[in-house]
């Protein structure tokens, strides 16, 4: 059995965010949700830490090797989950820098979760309005049902049951019933 490599990209510019909860909510949903269909390494890059990293460079070249491994990372990815807080109507300034670092070509029909997480609902349409369109010029495939969670979405750090674990429910199954249509058969011939 293969195993899968998800990475999950975690756009929060602190240590403790919603947006990192929200990241984590989505990555043990998957992990519960692949369970024994699909072995998979779940590896996340928060922003926070990769900051230092890549903040300076204005191009693949320049970054050190932090910096570079997370970009390796992003392009080797079977599944990326992109989930970002949302600065004045869009992504962070950093999560965009991030994934200008990516080659144009590496994330071509790749599968994308994509989340985001915003003070209000008035924000929710950043998912459609600025994920979809970072990811449709990669010609990555955006998994159809998004995530969007509001600061009422919480209860102080925590997602308990209700509507966004739904929409997260939802997103997860269609990221794992991807994941599943792209293992290649497995070969049933007979030995001799």
């Amino acid at each position: 059995m293969t195993t899968l490599k998800i990475v999950v990209v975690v756009g929060n510019t602190s240590q403790r965010s919603r947006t990192k909860v929200l990241a984590e909510t989505i990555a043990g949903a998957l992990h519960a949700a692949l369970g024994a269909r699909l072995r998979a390494h779940l590896e996340v890059l928060e922003i926070a830490n990769l900051a230092p990293h890549i903040g300076t460079a204005l191009a693949p070249s320049q970054l050190g090797e932090e910096g570079a491994e997370a970009i390796r990372s992003i392009e080797a990815a079977d599944l990326i989950v992109a989930v970002t807080p949302v600065h004045k109507g869009s992504y962070s300034g950093l999560f965009k820098h991030l994934f200008d670092l990516v080659d144009h070509e590496a994330l071509v029909g790749r599968p994308v979760l994509l989340a985001a997480n915003g003070g209000s609902h008035r924000h929710s349409l950043v998912v459609d309005h600025q994920l979809r369109p970072l990811f449709a010029f990669f010609r990555a495939l955006a998994i159809p049902s998004a995530i969007y969670a509001a600061e009422a979405d919480y209860a102080g750090y925590a997602i308990e049951p209700g509507p966004l674990r739904d929409r997260i429910d939802e997103a997860v199954g269609q990221a794992v019933a991807l994941l599943l249509a792209r293992q290649p058969a497995p070969d049933l011939r007979l030995s001799a």
